[in-house]
């Protein structure tokens, strides 16, 4: 917890001085004659003046999160352009008549902030082929995670991305935590749930819970408990799997962990994996679901088979994807890795939560085949 304290005021720090820097930047593209006139406060007022503006713009628009994003990605930019040319100017001994790099710091960055709200905001397929020495039939896995009802999509958008993995014909289906958030609403949740209740599948759909389900603001912000949505799972003929395993067609364990922050965030417990595995028969293959990819040292020893996980949204925004793994609160932000004889694969989530655009990953669902071979 309290290294996420220290993220908090770093980023906060972080959005005050990219906010001092567009604007003092800003003025050097305003080129009528008499700016430089003005003195170093009344330019940097002006600029400051332009730049609240923009970020009142995109608020409006989108919200204040997401405006300030724009604005650190913008500075963020502008700073690397700015650097690039004074490099080509104290190399190549070149003057530049215009400050070209503003400008082009101005449209690359709305080339990045567009590709990134496109790539957040529409969902691609993953493939993994995995394969296995155990006495299974093959089988197609269906994984999907943060779907965060109601912010990329609503329960009618959801549905449609449940049209598409559908069409895969997987097996199972496995829903990997934060299926609702705050601003899902009870029609929304109890609209989705039903939709997804109508798939069809040979082993059925699976789901545990994501830091976000519970809801940190309280059954009468969005108007359903985590009660309310659980009973709504199995109304539908979801399995809800809370530190519990379940052997499906006598052949393989699933296996759904509760949430890390059960444990470390509410003062709750969540059982440890061996405590989960030891009764099991080691020689079934073991899938174990876990939204938070973390303690993968443990799960490696424990010789599950497979873990799947969410939670980092891949990273989100370049060229910070790799942030949560520097500071050791995730083993793996995205894709795949082996340990030992354990494969782990995280997603980067079919939608998002916060932040609406994704710069350094895409949303996803992903498809996984595990074959009978070496």
């Amino acid at each position: 917890m309290t290294m996420w304290i220290i993220i908090f005021w770093v980023s906060i720090a972080f959005a005050i001085t990219t906010l001092f820097y567009v604007s003092a930047r800003i003025p050097n593209l305003l080129e009528f004659t008499n700016i430089a006139e003005w003195g170093k406060f009344k330019q940097f007022s002006l600029g400051l003046l332009i730049t609240l503006g923009f970020t009142g713009i995109i608020a409006l628009c989108i919200d204040f999160i997401n405006a300030i994003v724009c604005v650190m990605y913008v500075a963020m930019i502008w700073a690397v352009s700015d650097f690039a040319f004074w490099m080509i100017e104290k190399v190549g001994h070149i003057t530049f008549e215009h400050y070209y790099a503003g400008w082009i710091a101005l449209v690359i960055s709305a080339i990045a902030l567009s590709v990134g709200w496109y790539l957040d905001h529409n969902v691609w397929q993953t493939n993994y082929e995995l394969k296995t020495n155990k006495q299974m039939s093959d089988l197609k896995v269906a994984m999907f995670a943060d779907s965060h009802l109601g912010t990329t999509f609503d329960d009618k958008g959801f549905a449609k991305h449940l049209e598409t993995i559908q069409a895969q014909n997987p097996d199972i289906v496995f829903i990997a935590g934060d299926y609702v958030d705050d601003g899902t609403t009870r029609e929304q949740m109890i609209n989705a749930t039903r939709t997804l209740g109508q798939m069809k599948t040979k082993h059925g759909i699976y789901y545990i819970s994501g830091n976000h389900d519970k809801g940190y603001y309280g059954a009468a912000h969005r108007g359903f408990s985590e009660d309310d949505l659980f009973n709504e799972l199995k109304k539908n003929g979801i399995n809800i799997l809370q530190d519990e395993s379940i052997l499906v067609d006598n052949s393989f364990y699933v296996i759904g962990r509760r949430d890390y922050s059960v444990q470390h965030e509410q003062g709750g417990h969540r059982k440890s994996i061996e405590e989960l595995t030891k009764d099991l028969d080691k020689s079934k293959y073991m899938i174990v679901l876990d939204h938070q990819p973390v303690e993968y040292d443990k799960e490696a020893a424990a010789k599950v088979d497979l873990v799947l996980s969410g939670h980092t949204h891949g990273g989100q925004l370049f060229p910070f994807n790799q942030v949560g793994k520097w500071i050791k609160a995730n083993d793996l932000v995205y894709g795949y890795e082996r340990r030992n004889d354990t494969d782990f694969i995280v997603t980067s989530g079919i939608s998002d939560w916060a932040i609406k655009f994704k710069t350094g990953t895409k949303s996803e669902f992903v498809i996984i085949n595990i074959r009978k071979g070496k």
